[in-house]
């Protein structure tokens, strides 16, 4: 919800999608937090309307991708139409932004290889054995190699806008 309210806040027109959804439907959001455990917590998030259809979306289109975090990416590279889109925007060299667990959405279309990304800590191994170099930085930082932008959670998301803007121009 960050990305989108601050994007479209600077006057981008921000298009949120989900597979076998279409514009109108809602999907649950979870919000992760860092409370001293071993790992983040999740709790129920808010309730987000969709306001385009994933059918209707054709890269050339787009300025650039912002991929999710949390639990959705484990099952979102499932989708071949997902990973071909993200493929897409990868050959234009068109901004890729991918948060916390995002970016297994960018090993699964073997997009990292021999780049520095970042994620949350626990999927690091994933970029290495995807062929990238894995990255560890402050939770509220992003990298950029590129036109990929890697940041390992949400409290990062100033960072990983400020890397996005830039990427875009």
């Amino acid at each position: 919800m960050v990305p989108y309210q601050a994007l479209t806040m600077l006057g981008h027109t921000v298009h949120v999608v989900c597979p076998n959804k279409k514009a109108g439907d809602q999907i649950a959001t979870a919000i992760h937090d860092f409370e001293g455990h071993q790992t983040y917590t999740e709790k129920p998030g808010h309730n987000y309307t969709l306001n385009a259809n994933f059918s209707d979306v054709v890269p050339d289109a787009y300025d650039a991708i912002i991929l999710p975090g949390g639990r959705a990416p484990e099952y979102l590279r499932l989708n071949p139409r997902v990973i071909e889109i993200i493929k897409q925007f990868a050959a234009k060299n068109k901004p890729i932004a991918a948060i916390c667990h995002g970016i297994q959405l960018l090993t699964a279309a073997d997009v990292v290889r021999g780049k520095k990304c970042t994620s949350y800590c626990a999927v690091g191994p994933e970029i290495t054995l995807a062929g990238g170099k894995y990255v560890e930085v402050p939770v509220d930082q992003a990298i950029a190699d590129g036109n990929l932008i890697t940041s390992p959670a949400w409290p990062s998301h100033p960072a990983l806008l400020a890397k996005l803007l830039q990427a875009m121009g």
